[in-house]
């Protein structure tokens, strides 16, 4: 007889609780399960605690690193199964990737290739393999054609496109957004809202 396993969800969060080393309580008691595949959006107020839970999903806050390992928080996040913790952070973080709110937190290097391949050098990608997660990362966002120019000679929405490409070279798991169209013009919130739901 063999053995059927559940898939695990995509993201797990229960009962989790933090507060800033200033004493601010952002996160309460908060839970949620979502399915592989599924896309959410989760929508609030400024300051209401988006991008804190977003940067518990792959460790940045949380799992023994930051404030919460002084103990100012409670509660427990799993990816794919996988407890986020401070003996799993590498594994997280490649199954976990993050588009900062502003995309020039997350580009720094000479060309938009380089910026896009910085990620998975580091994972020790290389040669063909590597230009091709590159080229594939870039096509999806429509930015292939800019590949060689500076970041910082690109407008803000473009920039947008290329943080989200230098996550999807990544190959991760969950894709989480923050405030992905924040300070873009509606045509540019339009192009992006296509390329997501593209991916």
């Amino acid at each position: 007889m063999s053995v059927v396993r559940a898939t695990p969800p995509a993201v797990e969060v229960r009962n989790l609780d933090f507060a800033y080393p200033t004493g601010r309580q952002v996160l309460v008691g908060v839970s949620l399960v979502l399915a592989p595949g599924e896309r959410v959006a989760l929508l609030g107020p400024n300051g209401a605690g988006k991008s804190t839970l977003a940067l518990h999903l792959n460790g940045i806050l949380g799992a023994g690193t930051g404030p919460r390992a002084a103990g100012s928080g409670v509660g427990g996040v799993r990816i794919g199964g996988l407890a986020v913790e401070k003996g799993s952070l590498a594994e997280v973080r490649r199954r976990v990737g993050i588009v900062f709110q502003d995309p020039d937190d997350q580009l720094f290097m000479p060309t938009v290739a380089d910026d896009v391949a910085f990620g998975p050098r580091n994972l020790g990608v290389r040669a063909d393999i590597l230009h091709a997660r590159v080229n594939d990362a870039l096509t999806a966002v429509g930015m292939a054609d800019h590949a060689g120019r500076p970041p910082h000679h690109l407008s803000f929405g473009q920039r947008r496109r290329v943080a989200v490409a230098t996550v999807l070279a990544m190959r991760p798991d969950v894709l989480v957004l923050d405030e992905p169209t924040s300070n873009l013009d509606p045509a540019s919130r339009s192009e992006l809202a296509q390329i997501i739901t593209g991916l």
